[in-house]
């Protein structure tokens, strides 16, 4: 590769688990409430106490005027119309006047956050690494480790399908829980066909196809209603077309394109046509590693990927027509952060973004961040 992009990746490496599929009953699930951070969970031979991560960024403030301060990793704009951050510095939230960090309101475990979803419910689903996952349903928090049946205790990403069931992509496989019929997670990994145990991305596109961003490339899967009533397994099918490992990203925009950033670039297909652009070098989109897609409400598209020549990764817009046609002539630079990761747009139609160094939200002409000077 041209640059270090790998630093990025630094910031992930923790341990891998091995998991096969799992059931775990209602009642286990849910036995393990939020404790302080000092709780210890059950141990074995294969299961280690979780001890708190490192590289979590310790702070005091629990309600501030200012935001994360650290790596922000994601960020999403709940129902209610609050700003949520998964960052070093862990669960933040933010409500237009002041931002409460909410692992040090709850009593939460100190990790790192990743992955952040909100489910039909309005609950919140929070992946950290190394640390399992939180569901936050506006009043309670409730804690989930391989302990109780996760694949894996990296929770790089996280999905609602159409039939309400989440999946969760970790370093050791596919989680996907079943909300509605008994509370329990059912594991996948390579043994069922996936490409590799560690997943970075999902989408479920307008067809109801489920989509798979792996280490070792994309899977997709036709029939994950099955998965709902238990009648039958998920079938996992290897998309031969799209040869592209470390797929960070994946998703379909306006007009049914699938997108995808991966270790290589960014590359667009077309699922009618079968037609790829960017499948080889000479014709990829952009040639620089790109983690993270965005398409906002215009339908343009918003990547942090690699700047040539640099191991930085900052923020472009490009128009989603003109990126097929110019490739990365039609790219705008919009901030020289030295690395951008996650992008949301709020309902004022404001870009937020995460950074090395926190949060910052772009209205079109200013970029403001929410740091201490």
């Amino acid at each position: 590769m041209k640059y270090s992009s790998f630093l990025w990746l630094l910031f992930l490496l923790t341990f891998c688990d091995r998991a096969d599929r799992t059931d775990v009953s209602k009642e286990t699930t849910s036995a393990l409430k939020v404790t302080p951070y000092t709780d210890s969970l059950s141990s074995t031979a294969e299961e280690p106490v979780i001890t708190d991560d490192p590289m979590f960024v310790e702070t005091s403030d629990t309600v501030s005027v200012y935001g994360p301060q650290s790596i922000t990793r994601n960020i999403l704009q709940d129902k209610n119309g609050d700003i949520w951050f998964a960052s070093w510095q862990g669960i933040m939230k933010y409500d237009g006047k002041v931002f409460t960090n909410m692992t040090l309101k709850e009593r939460l475990r100190h990790f790192h956050v990743f992955s952040i979803l909100e489910d039909h419910t309005g609950g919140l689903w929070f992946g950290m690494i190394g640390g399992g996952l939180y569901h936050y349903d506006g009043n309670f928090f409730t804690y989930y480790t391989t302990a109780n049946g996760l694949a894996g205790n990296n929770v790089t990403c996280i999905m609602e399908d159409s039939s309400g069931q989440i999946w969760f992509g970790t370093n050791a496989g596919l989680s996907c829980l079943n909300t509605s019929g008994g509370q329990t997670f059912r594991n996948y990994t390579r043994k069922d066909g996936l490409l590799d145990n560690t997943i970075w991305s999902m989408l479920q596109d307008h067809t109801g196809k489920l989509w798979f961003g792996t280490e070792g490339g994309v899977n997709s899967c036709l029939n994950a209603s099955a998965e709902l009533s238990g009648k039958s397994s998920v079938k996992f099918i290897k998309e031969d077309v799209l040869p592209f490992r470390h797929v960070l990203s994946i998703i379909e925009d306006k007009s049914g394109r699938i997108w995808l950033g991966s270790q290589v670039g960014l590359s667009c297909y077309n699922p009618l046509t079968k037609v790829i652009v960017g499948e080889k070098s000479v014709n990829r989109i952009y040639e620089n590693f790109t983690p993270n897609i965005f398409e906002d409400n215009s339908g343009d598209l918003w990547l942090s990927s690699g700047e040539p020549n640099s191991s930085k990764m900052i923020l472009f817009r490009c128009n989603t027509l003109e990126a097929i046609q110019k490739g990365s002539k039609a790219f705008t630079k919009i901030t020289s952060e030295t690395q951008v990761f996650g992008v949301t747009q709020d309902r004022n139609g404001a870009i937020w973004f995460g950074t090395m160094n926190g949060a910052r939200r772009y209205d079109g002409k200013t970029i403001t961040d929410f740091l201490k000077k």
